[in-house]
């Protein structure tokens, strides 16, 4: 789906009819707030969080409005975004991954936000506690930076003799440094050569392949990072060019031709979001939800493009997978 089309989508979607803003029972609006894009990433996102909503009795038209804004993987336009947010009374800011969070935190402490990210909420100091947030903030958990090093086992798993793991990470995200030292602590586990590659731009990503690609022998793991899910299509068909056996963490990625993801299910941790959302708009107090965690993980593998690379994948990962695309 073209972009013009998606925000087409959304549009008529959030609209709302004059004269019915005119009344005096004005429905609510929630500011969406997302790191990302108006793209075909965020179609299941966004349904999943209106799935979650209806859940808790919500619907778009009949007495919910919901305000989108996207930044397109440019962090620095996140503090407008949330200022213009704010200054159309939202009641509630739903916060799209941890820069998003970080930057509607900084922005308000009394309108309630319910985030999905997949960095440690506590470590960064989003909240106080997973049990009981406190303050105006909670939400998902998705551990997507917490599973850098199984995404570490299984691509050394596929490709037992990689020498090098190269690593592609964000310099502008939060949650950069720990997640490399995450990584960087598996590897020395198991005696695993990792090499990083920082890039926070399109031209820095081209730059970071063209790089990657006279390394002999290696595999590339990308951290996940919603610049990363913006430049999906780059970052898959650079891959693709160069030959590159790589690991990603969500879904989408795979589905774009990508070798293979891992992490937990984006539509189940957006679906719950907007239950959150929901009970926050009925009255309960965002101190009082406890930060959720995912209970559903997904190991998917593109058989096609395994085959590409002339890689024969296990056994073993091939009964673990959630999905074979072929």
């Amino acid at each position: 789906m073209r972009r013009r089309e998606f925000i087409t989508l959304i549009g008529g979607a959030v609209a709302w009819p004059l004269g019915a803003r005119a009344q005096q029972d004005v429905p609510p609006v929630i500011g969406f707030l997302s790191a990302t894009a108006a793209d075909d990433y965020n179609i299941p996102i966004v349904a999943a969080f209106r799935e979650g909503l209806a859940e808790a009795g919500f619907s778009e038209g009949r007495n919910v409005a919901i305000e989108f804004r996207w930044a397109e993987g440019h962090y620095d336009r996140l503090p407008a975004l949330v200022a213009d947010l704010m200054s159309r009374r939202v009641a509630v800011i739903f916060a799209g991954a941890l820069p998003a969070a970080v930057a509607a935190k900084q922005a308000t402490s009394t309108i309630p936000i319910v985030f999905v990210m997949g960095a440690d909420p506590v470590k960064l100091g989003v909240v106080t506690s997973l049990n009981r947030p406190g303050g105006n903030v909670t939400g998902i958990y998705q551990y997507f930076g917490a599973l850098g090093g199984k995404r570490l086992e299984l691509i050394r798993e596929l490709i037992p003799s990689m020498a090098v793991l190269a690593v592609l990470s964000n310099p502008q995200n939060p949650n950069a440094e720990d997640h490399l030292n995450d990584i960087e602590e598996a590897a020395r586990a198991v005696g695993q050569q990792i090499d990083v590659f920082r890039a926070s731009t399109e031209s820095e990503i081209d730059a970071a392949f063209a790089a990657l690609a006279h390394r002999r022998n290696s595999a590339l793991l990308v951290a996940d990072d919603p610049l990363f899910s913006v430049r999906r299509n780059q970052i898959v068909a650079l891959a693709a060019r160069h030959a590159v056996p790589a690991s990603y963490y969500t879904r989408q990625f795979a589905s774009a031709g990508g070798l293979i993801s891992y992490g937990s299910s984006i539509r189940d941790n957006n679906r719950h979001a907007g239950t959150y959302v929901g009970r926050i708009l009925k009255g309960a107090s965002p101190a009082d939800l406890p930060v959720m965690q995912p209970t559903k993980f997904e190991l998917v593998i593109n058989l096609t493009t395994a085959k590409t690379l002339g890689l024969v994948v296990p056994p073993t990962l091939l009964a673990l997978a959630d999905e074979l695309i072929e």
